[in-house]
């Protein structure tokens, strides 16, 4: 009888540790990348696109030929109002025209919620939008904490020139941390943000772009690398490749050099959805 009896306790205790520990379990969020850096998210119950550009191919200035249009080097995947459809907020890491251009303005709901750092409050006076909220350090959108982070979109000489630029942690109770990085080289800056919030999802932009002819102002192939050695427990997604024509890193080179260190990073295609 008393074998019995610690027999069902076991049962109970068992069955009753399984249900906490599903009620815990992380939720799914869905992660789209449309192009480039532009990226629609579906997370704690809202749709965020991040750094939305939706110009046609060819239609603004190269950042090589600067007498030229050239960029986009690639179209849309999917319409751009397909893009833009059920969005709820925009998340904007800075205003440069690959990550915020004129259709954007023009086609997204001047009401529209759009969080943006400090920096640019004077380059978006002349934007459309009427809700825009400025973080300086950190904001609230419902269930979702938006935590800005700092990063340099190039070398220290250079960095008057581009302007200053955000990350974004997102966090929301039983979802996974987010950590989208922005336009940034990796330093000790980014290290130090990866061992505070031990983000479950990092997005990398890693086209290794450059600028003025000779200076890099993107994440490179080791660079990205170097992130997911920093994070191993967290899914890396590597984007912001292969559209404008100023970007080195393939989705082919990034995947050698991190095959070659014998780790996993996500370069998606355009239109893919990742349910991560």
């Amino acid at each position: 009888m008393r074998k019995l009896w610690i027999a069902i306790c076991a049962i109970f205790l068992f069955t009753n540790c399984s249900s906490e520990k599903e009620d815990i379990m992380m939720k799914k969020v869905d992660i789209q990348l449309i192009r480039n850096a532009t990226l629609k998210l579906n997370y704690a119950g809202k749709t965020l696109l991040v750094d939305p550009m939706l110009s046609e191919k060819n239609s603004f200035m190269s950042f090589v030929q600067p007498d030229k249009n050239l960029n986009p080097t690639i179209n849309l995947p999917v319409d751009a109002e397909e893009v833009i459809d059920g969005v709820d907020a925009v998340l904007l890491t800075h205003a440069h025209p690959d990550h915020l251009d004129q259709k954007a303005m023009e086609m997204l709901p001047k009401n529209i919620t759009l969080f943006a750092q400090q920096a640019d409050r004077e380059s978006l006076k002349a934007a459309p939008f009427t809700n825009i909220d400025f973080i300086e350090t950190e904001a609230r959108y419902d269930d979702i904490t938006i935590i800005r982070t700092d990063g340099k979109h190039g070398p220290d000489q250079i960095l008057q020139y581009l302007g200053m630029v955000s990350g974004y942690i997102l966090k929301a109770e039983n979802y996974p941390t987010i950590y989208i990085v922005g336009d940034c080289l990796l330093d000790d800056g980014i290290n130090r943000i990866i061992e505070t919030y031990k983000p479950d999802i990092i997005i990398t932009n890693s086209g290794g772009a450059i600028f003025m002819g000779e200076n890099r102002i993107l994440m490179n192939e080791e660079e990205t690398v170097a992130i997911a050695k920093k994070a191993p427990n967290a899914k890396v997604i590597a984007v912001h490749m292969e559209s404008l024509d100023h970007c080195t890193v393939t989705r082919e080179s990034l995947q050698k050099v991190a095959t070659e260190a014998g780790l996993e990073i996500i370069t998606p295609a355009d239109g893919e959805i990742l349910k991560l």
